[in-house]
């Protein structure tokens, strides 16, 4: 257990409490069957994944680093995977994409006890909030889709702010927002570099969720392998 009192609890959303990788796999494969892609693209599905998985995480670094901005990964998110492929039709990856966040959505799986944690620390009455690097239009609806809203009282979109975690700025925002302390305030998230680094060095307690067993360290952030074990934190 902490000896520091704890009032606030920021998490990430996005494969912190909402199966962003599963949902995301279950959408792409709807769409990958709806489109004919394994015939346009000559690849099979678990082919395709693995690029567009490959593809999509290095978007993602580079948006979190402002190396490119919201509407650059939009663009290219399917239309690079489809290049990789031979396949050269901008048009049907920018249906893809905007497909791809209504789809999305249609699937709500959660990672494993989010929501048991999330009913154990409301109450213990501990004021819990999002902060999340997606994309404003889906973030709400998936907090919904999930049935997730009712434990939050303030969720923080990186769109909103024009900022992405680990800037300082979007964790300064969400607390203000919250009216909390930072030294009353802990931050529980899956990404090393945006959540658990970019909330430590922001001055907040820090819980890095190591589903994948990446093993990093760095000292002031603690690590977990399961939501589970924030019963032992908190």
């Amino acid at each position: 257990m902490l000896k520091e009192k704890i009032n606030h609890i920021f998490f990430d959303l996005d494969n912190t409490l909402w199966d962003h990788r599963k949902n995301a796999r279950l959408a792409l494969k709807k769409l990958f069957d709806n489109h004919s892609l394994a015939d346009k693209l000559n690849v099979d599905f678990q082919g395709f994944y693995k690029c567009y998985y490959n593809s999509n995480e290095s978007l993602w670094d580079k948006l979190r680093d402002g190396k490119i901005d919201k509407t650059y990964l939009r663009k290219h998110r399917f239309y690079d995977v489809f290049i990789d492929f031979g396949f050269n039709d901008f048009e049907l990856s920018q249906t893809f994409e905007e497909q791809f966040l209504e789809t999305i959505i249609e699937f709500n799986e959660l990672i494993p006890d989010a929501r048991e944690i999330l009913q154990y620390l409301s109450e213990k009455d501990y004021v819990i909030h999002i902060v999340s690097n997606g994309f404003q239009e889906v973030t709400y609806r998936k907090i919904e889709g999930g049935a997730l809203g009712a434990y939050f009282t303030t969720v923080t979109s990186a769109d909103e702010v024009g900022v992405r975690k680990p800037n300082p700025e979007i964790f300064q925002y969400a607390v203000d927002i919250a009216d909390a302390k930072v030294e009353e305030s802990i931050f529980i998230g899956d990404d090393w570099i945006a959540d658990a680094l970019g909330a430590r060095d922001f001055g907040m307690k820090s819980v890095f969720l190591d589903l994948f067993n990446q093993n990093p360290y760095a000292e002031g952030v603690l690590t977990i392998k399961e939501l589970k074990e924030i019963k032992q934190i908190l």
